[in-house]
């Protein structure tokens, strides 16, 4: 088969998917940030007019936020932001400690001298911060950059990409728990013994602390829900 000429493609591709990648990134950031509002509809010719946008970018990128479970597509009906329940969160959470733990594995594998340090470094902003004095939202992008380095230099692409699809719900679920108490603080415990032993080569007790490091979160976010 003749491949067809780049003439005959033009740059239409790549536009139209990164176009529909910049919308998912505004309507999640939107999402998460509490501005569409959980059961609040998403209309396509609406968010086309006020993006500037065709309904064709509007469409692949609810669908992208469908896949990440932040709006309901309902096969008749309207398409609307979705209500994260405890259930969601249970489920979410029970895949993470596998993905830490995975991630955590191949860190000691594949993690370079200088891919540890840029991981001290993090931790070092997040003591440096909450010293300083650090809002909910500071707080769960630090917690969340730690975890994104981590999965960083496990250097195992499909780990990450489950890592990108759970992210927006994890953030939610986080910045949600950080808001609703004051002891969000705490959240910061437990990163540098994670990164010592990592840097030690020492996978039963890295696993151990990652472990314990997810549980301590599942339970601070489960309070939320007993409220």
């Amino acid at each position: 088969m003749i491949a067809p000429s780049t003439d005959e493609i033009g740059p239409l591709s790549p536009l139209k998917v990164a176009l529909s990648d910049k919308v998912a990134d505004y309507l999640r950031e939107a999402i998460i940030r509490g501005k569409l509002a959980a059961g609040e509809q998403l209309r396509e010719v609406s968010l086309a007019k006020s993006l500037g946008v065709s309904r064709g970018p509007i469409r692949e990128a609810m669908r992208q936020l469908e896949r990440e479970g932040l709006i309901i597509i309902p096969r008749n009906g309207r398409t609307v932001v979705a209500r994260l329940t405890k259930e969601d969160f249970d489920e979410v959470y029970s895949l993470r400690i596998g993905l830490e733990r995975v991630a955590v594995q191949y860190a000691i594998r594949n993690a370079s001298e200088s891919d540890l340090d840029d991981m001290q470094q993090v931790v070092n902003t997040m003591t440096q911060q909450v010293k300083a004095g650090i809002s909910e939202k500071e707080a769960a992008d630090l917690d969340l950059q730690f975890h994104d380095g981590l999965y960083q230099i496990s250097a195992h692409k499909r780990l990450q990409a489950c890592w990108a699809d759970l992210r927006p719900q994890i953030y939610i679920f986080l910045l949600s728990r950080n808001v609703a108490d004051p002891d969000f603080r705490t959240q910061m415990i437990g990163h540098q013994d994670i990164v010592d032993t990592i840097r030690a080569r020492d996978e039963e007790r890295a696993v151990s602390y990652i472990e314990q490091h997810i549980r301590i979160a599942y339970n601070r976010i489960s309070k939320t829900y007993e409220r």
